[in-house]
């Protein structure tokens, strides 16, 4: 997986990327949960993202947001890391010129930012939130959200309660449109001890469930 360093808007930013050996594959940005907590690209839940995504053929990268690791800059209280996020999709669009379909998956804070994301690109086609920070910041700006996507949550989370996602699930469900495939994890907490494997295949079959059904969708 090749190191890779890219101009952000407060600096250089370190990610690490995979290309994929097939002809214009998707797309897949990974993002970390809070600087602040000790979250980073290594982050054990995000590198299962990526690998994932990697096994499923994708083109993937994942980077540290400003002030982590070799990332220059400073925590910005996450209006800065939303900007991170915009110019590491734009490095990845830019390697990829000829791929057509865009996933982001985020973890706990990085899930935030994912969302966000979500609302100001209109190419991105689907989305992972693991543990997203429901009790944390006010997620109603996904209003409308432009498209359904898989929400993870732990059980047991004492950071994000249950019943907070499970508000939050429900609002995008009530949209027009929206089909969120929510996944809770028994006895999970928020740092997920045992449920690595657990989120990559809940990811591996969301992925595979939702590109099945577009190429179902197309015309003969």
């Amino acid at each position: 997986m090749p190191e890779v360093m890219f101009a952000g808007p407060a600096g250089r930013l370190e990610g690490r990327y995979h290309h994929s050996h097939e002809p214009n594959a998707p797309l897949a940005l990974i993002l970390h949960p809070h600087p602040l907590q000790g979250g980073t690209m290594n982050n054990r839940i995000t590198y299962t993202m990526y690998q994932t995504f990697q096994n499923l053929g994708f083109s993937v990268l994942r980077y540290n947001s400003r002030g982590v690791g070799r990332s220059q800059g400073e925590y910005d209280g996450g209006i800065g890391e939303i900007s991170d996020a915009a110019a590491a999709l734009d490095w990845l669009q830019m390697a990829n010129t000829n791929s057509n379909e865009l996933w982001i998956s985020g973890y706990s804070f990085g899930a935030f930012v994912g969302m966000q994301l979500l609302m100001r690109r209109p190419e991105i086609q689907g989305w992972i939130s693991v543990a997203p920070l429901a009790n944390h910041y006010d997620f109603n700006f996904l209003a409308p959200c432009p498209c359904g996507g898989l929400m993870i949550a732990g059980e047991a989370d004492t950071i994000v309660p249950i019943g907070e996602i499970d508000k939050l699930v429900e609002k995008l469900n009530a949209q027009k449109g929206i089909d969120v495939d929510y996944r809770i994890l028994p006895k999970a907490n928020h740092i997920f001890a045992n449920e690595a494997d657990k989120i990559g295949l809940a990811i591996e079959e969301h992925v595979q469930d939702i590109i099945k059904q577009r190429k179902e969708s197309l015309p003969d």
